[in-house]
Parts: structure tokens; sequence; C-alpha cells
């Protein structure tokens, strides 16, 4: 999953919990989610273990949330302006990579733009 380095970093040290998106993942039985942290970091960081999904209007998602989403109400507001639905991804321990790889370590040659499945 891509991922901005700011929220990656408070994933990795445990603050963030919450990992908001505008849709859910289509496959199911997802237990784990690798980190992609964006530019200018475009590094595979660490992994976290998927929990859970909450999906709801935005308001009831952000109630539920906030308290450990790492990100303000008015950036929220502004990520899911307009969407009637929104997801936000319940994740658990959480796993550092010692040595950052790349995305070719997976196979994979391009950025996603906002998740890849691994099997």
């Amino acid at each position: 999953m891509s991922i901005k380095p700011k929220y990656a970093m408070q994933i990795l040290n445990g603050t963030k919990t919450f990992e908001y998106r505008k849709n859910r993942f289509r496959r199911q039985n997802i237990d784990s989610i690798v980190i992609y942290a964006t530019s200018p970091v475009m590094k595979v960081i660490g992994e976290v273990q998927l929990v859970g999904v909450l999906e709801d209007e935005p308001e009831i998602i952000w109630e539920k949330t906030y308290h450990n989403g790492g990100i303000n109400k008015e950036a929220y507001d502004e990520y899911f302006e307009g969407k009637e639905k929104a997801v936000a991804y319940i994740l658990g321990k959480v796993k550092k990579y010692d040595n950052e790889k790349r995305l070719s370590d997976f196979h994979i040659n391009v950025p996603p733009q906002s998740y890849f499945y691994l099997d």
C-alpha cells in the first residue's frame, strides 16, 4: 500500500492504528499490509497486521477513529469531500524492516497508485 512518509512513520511507531481509504480492498482474506513510503522515500519500509475494516459514512468513521487516525479533522474532511463512504483499516502488530526494500524486490516496476496485491 502506498502511504505518505509522514503517515507511514506514524504506523511504524504505533501512533496511527487506522489507515483511511476511499475504497475497500477487492480481495478478502488480507492479513497484512506491506508499507510503501511514497516520495521522497520511495521504499518498502515494513508491514502491519490488518486486524479489521470499518466502513461507513465519513462522519461516523471519524468519530470511531480520530483518536488514532494520525490526521486532523480538516485534512480528513478534505480527503473524503463529496464521498458518501469512508473506509478505515484497523492496524495491528507492526514489523519494521531492518533493511528497506525496493519495489523491484517484489517484482513491481511502477509504484502503486493506492495499493497492489502480493501473494
